[in-house]
Order: C-alpha cells, then structure tokens, then sequence
C-alpha cells in the first residue's frame, strides 16, 4: 500500500471516505495527520516516512477512553491534503506520540526484515547499509518516545528480534510465528489505558491487540503469498505449510474475538474504534482472501474464455438468458445483474454503461516500464509531495485536491456510498443509526 507520495503506508486498516461517516472520517484523517506531524515535530521530516495506518489506531484508542486528553488544533495547510488545512490531533498529545513511537520501533523492524530477505533493492549492499543506519536511528528515535510516555519500547524491540529468531527456524506453527506481533501490539494496546487513566480497559484492550496483531501478520501474509513463492521469500504460510481455508479460519477466529473485545472496553467515543477495529478490518480480510482466492481466480479465466468464444465478444447467449430471465423473476431490469449502482463496479457507474471501463485520458503517454526515467519520475514525485505527477499517470490533469488526497479509495475495493446517505446530519457516533459505519 502507498500514499501519494510514493511511500509504503503498510497497514490493513485502509479505511474510504465513500465507505464511512464524514465526521468519523474526518477524525480519522486528524489521527492520521496528527501522526504524521508529532513524527515531523519530534523527529525530524524524514521520519514522517513511518507513518502508519495501524499505528494510528493507537491515538485512536487513547482518545477514545479520554477525549479531554487528545487535544485538537488547527493545521497550516499540507500537499497530502490539497493544500487545505485541517483540524489534526495535538502533536502532544500522548495517544498520537504512543501511535509515533511505536511506527518508528515496527518500521525499523520491516526495514531490517527487507534487508534480511535482501528484496528488491535492498539485495545492494551499499543500500542495505544506509537503510541499517536508518533503522537503527527509528529504533533509538521510537525508544526516546515511549519512555517519555511511559511505556516499556523493549517489548517492540524484543518483539521484532524474537520474530527474527523465530523465523529462522524450522518446524514451528503459524501461531508460534504471529506471537511476537500480537505481543506487541497488545502492549502497545493495554497502554493506553494506563494514558486514559482506565486501567480496567488493560485487559479488553490486550485482547484485542493480541487478535488485531494476529490479524496484521496473517493478512500481510496472506497479501505477499504469490510475490513471496515466486521470489522465494519466506512467507509464513508456506515455512508452516499451511493453505488459505485454514488462514482464514484463523482470520475468522481472531475477527470474532476482536469484536468481543472491543464490545467489552469502557469507552466514551465508540464510533471510530469500532468502525476501524471492526469494520474496516473486516473489510481486509474479505478483501486479501478475494484476490488470494484461487478459485476465484479459476473463474475469472473461465469467463474470459467463455467471452472471447462469444459472438460479438459478448457473455455467451446461454449465460445472458438465464441471467436476464433469473433477474426478471426477481423484478430487476434484465441486463442490470440486480446489483445496486453504489455497490457496482467503478467502472459500470461512470459514464458508458454497466461494465464499461473508464476510457483513458489521451493525452497520457505510455508507461515507460523500469529504467531511469521511471526511477526520476518517482523520486520528483516523493519529493514534491505528489504534487508532480509523471505523464503517464492517470491523476496528471486532475485537481490538487484529487491528485493528493492522502485519503482516497485506492484500496477500499466497494466504495461509493456505502453509508448510503445516512449519517450526512448525525453527530457520528454511528452506533445506532443503522448503516454499520
């Protein structure tokens, strides 16, 4: 997953605006903007790299116990959001500073994950060595921050060097590999109870860190599986051999037991953590098994043969009578496939009918394919915020606010008023009003 400048937001908690309550995701972009602004502040720009949509959920959590002590301000405006200010989380706030030490501590962890597997260029032996530097900064960086709130950073750092360990050997089970991970989330979790001043929460919130962490690995996992075989990277799933029925079983167990958790904290502001914690990573799962599924898949190839034996390039006839007469017995228009036009594919609710694929902007240029030009392109991009856009990108000739918006639907999968309209006027606490944001 990358932000529009170009940089790894690794995360499964993505959440679209067509697929929330504005106030709930305007509060999210104030969790989202506060980190990134306590990690400029306190640490300099270049740590702004680490923020993460995960790590958030911490500031999340913490002012979800106490708002009075997730203080709000207003933020001059920023490239990522269309040059528009916005109300952000206080850099001094504790929650957001929790969220800032523990990406700093995790992304110097993935960063020497990198340069074990030696991906990508990484496998460069100067590359590998500058990056070590910087991950050892993040570490030292992400320790100063937590103990200046309180919490214990050897559990992160013990966290990743145990996971190290542990994969590097042989014969264990998938949970034994996810274990390091829900450890430390679940600590990161059950501390902000002690910032809340809620320490009844500690154990609720330890739960649900230790299925929110399962969840995190398994899903990365389950994401990285076809890279990883073909690379010949390790992946959990294939040291332990385990097939995607029994990780999503998992998935679905650690699902359940995060909804009971975050249904038994003691919270004065339900309404985001439940619509990340619950729904939004739910939508994750759904969302890796469907591009992971290979019988899904199948399918996808099976229907394309069968379309490119039709005549006029079409679905075959007998697929097209007996899905226009189905549709008609249920009282839908045939040729309409019955799916309402916010849940169809983007591409059927632009201009050009169902199934019709946005046609692209001819004044493009052709993707250039990797070389020096693409490696330019990119960097100016980085370095301008995403302000520049190559002349092959489909976002050149949108607006600022289009090109740059940090919160877009690149990975929601079902966007588009998912919210149906409910909740345009409500306070957006969303715990009753019936559209499960």
């Amino acid at each position: 997953m990358y932000n529009d400048c170009g940089v790894e937001m690794f995360g499964i908690v993505r959440p679209c605006r067509h697929g929330m309550c504005r106030g709930l995701f305007a509060s999210w972009m104030a969790h989202l903007c506060g980190l990134c602004l306590a990690l400029r502040d306190e640490h300099g720009h270049a740590a702004r790299l680490v923020t993460n949509y995960d790590g958030l959920i911490v500031s999340v959590l913490a002012e979800a116990q106490a708002p009075a002590l997730s203080s709000r301000r207003r933020a001059a405006p920023c490239a990522l959001r269309g040059f528009s200010g916005a109300e952000v989380v206080g850099a001094r706030a504790e929650g957001v500073r929790l969220a800032a030490a523990t990406s700093l501590i995790l992304a110097s962890g993935k960063v020497r994950d990198h340069i074990a597997d030696g991906d990508g260029m990484y496998a460069r032996r100067p590359v590998a060595a500058a990056a070590g530097r910087v991950a050892a900064r993040w570490e030292a960086a992400g320790t100063r921050t937590a103990t200046a709130v309180g919490f214990d950073a050897g559990v992160l750092v013990d966290a990743v060097a145990r996971q190290a360990r542990l994969e590097a050997e042989p014969g264990l089970a998938l949970l034994e590999l996810t274990a390091p991970t829900e450890d430390a989330v679940a600590a990161a979790f059950a501390h902000t109870a002690e910032l809340a001043g809620k320490p009844h929460n500690a154990v609720s919130l330890a739960e649900a860190g230790r299925c929110f962490g399962r969840l995190a690995h398994l899903v990365d996992a389950v994401e990285d599986l076809e890279e990883d075989r073909a690379a010949g990277a390790y992946n959990p799933l294939l040291a332990t051999g385990t097939d995607l029925a029994e990780a999503r079983r998992l998935c679905d167990d650690a699902l359940l037991g995060l909804r009971l958790a975050v249904a038994d904290l003691d919270l004065e502001e339900r309404g985001l953590v439940r619509a990340l914690l619950v729904k939004e990573v739910g939508r994750s799962v759904d969302r890796v098994f469907a591009q992971g599924s290979p019988a899904a898949g199948d399918a996808c190839v099976r229907e394309a043969a069968e379309t490119r034996r039709a005549p006029g390039g079409g679905a075959p006839a007998g697929a097209r009578e007996t899905s226009d007469r189905e549709t008609s017995e249920r009282g839908v228009p045939a040729g309409s496939q019955g799916i309402p036009e916010r849940d169809a594919p983007a591409g059927s609710r632009r201009k050009g009918g169902p199934g019709t694929a946005p046609p692209r902007d001819p004044r493009l240029q052709p993707e250039p394919g990797c070389g020096p030009r693409l490696c330019f392109a990119l960097s100016f991009m980085a370095c301008s915020c995403g302000l520049y856009r190559p002349p092959w990108d489909e976002d050149r000739y949108k607006s600022c606010g289009e090109r740059l918006d940090c919160g877009g639907c690149d990975a929601c999968g079902q966007c588009c008023n998912a919210c149906s309209g409910c909740c345009d006027g409500c306070s957006c606490c969303c715990d009753g009003c019936g559209c499960d944001c």
